[in-house]
């Protein structure tokens, strides 16, 4: 497929999953037209497990081809539709994906934060996170905002999701887990502020969020 192919694109998603919110901020950033399918993963339609193998989100159809797992959703669209992300040098594009990968865990790590619902579970989950934060906040390179310096990268579109819901948890429970002054900070504040990151959400989406995991009897919500 070449750069100047024209493509229809569908996204299926699910209204607060984050892998799927990494897909819509690299597609906003190319400023690619798509069209979105949201369902539920409690209840899918019976479609869903012909398209998703692992019966899970995101999927994009791409023309009558199904791609499927967010890491290689961005690879795909970064390889199609200008302007790249990242970076030209093959040893700093490895070590953005390696990140990127970590990044993936650390997604599930702030879930397991968010389903624990006492004092005893939460606390490790919450120390496990600040610990996975600060790694991350290790391999930054540059002087920032971003994670590899002034311009946003593909790492970035794939870390924004995990800023947007610390902070909304942070107006519940103040986790702590880094300073405002700090270069997770930074990173945090450049990427929120960001159209594509703001857009890349339903407008109920912290309704959505929090109602989620109150029903789950989430501690850091109580």
């Amino acid at each position: 497929m070449s750069d100047n192919t024209q493509h229809s694109i569908e996204l299926i998603s699910f209204k607060i999953c984050p892998f799927v919110q990494r897909s819509v901020i690299a597609l906003k950033e190319k400023g690619v037209d798509f069209d979105v399918t949201y369902i539920d993963l409690s209840d899918p339609p019976a479609w869903f497990s012909e398209v998703s193998p692992l019966g899970k989100v995101p999927v994009l159809k791409v023309d009558d081809t199904v791609l499927f797992e967010s890491a290689v959703i961005s690879e795909f669209l970064d390889e199609v539709y200008p302007p790249q992300l990242h970076p030209a040098s093959p040893l700093e594009k490895a070590h953005h994906r390696a990140w990127v990968e970590f990044g993936s865990d650390l997604i599930g790590t702030q879930f397991q934060m968010m389903m624990a619902d006492n004092a005893d579970d939460f606390a490790p989950r919450r120390d496990a996170l600040e610990e996975g934060l600060s790694r991350l906040q290790g391999a930054m390179t540059g002087a920032g905002p971003f994670f590899g310096g002034a311009e946003l990268a593909l790492i970035d579109t794939a870390m924004a999701p995990i800023f947007m819901r610390l902070a909304i948890i942070n107006q519940h429970r103040d986790l702590g887990v880094f300073s405002a002054d700090s270069a997770l900070g930074r990173w945090s504040d450049a990427l929120l502020a960001r159209d594509s990151v703001q857009s890349s959400v339903v407008p109920e989406f912290e309704a959505l969020f929090v109602n989620f995991f109150r029903a789950k009897n989430s501690y850091a919500l109580s």
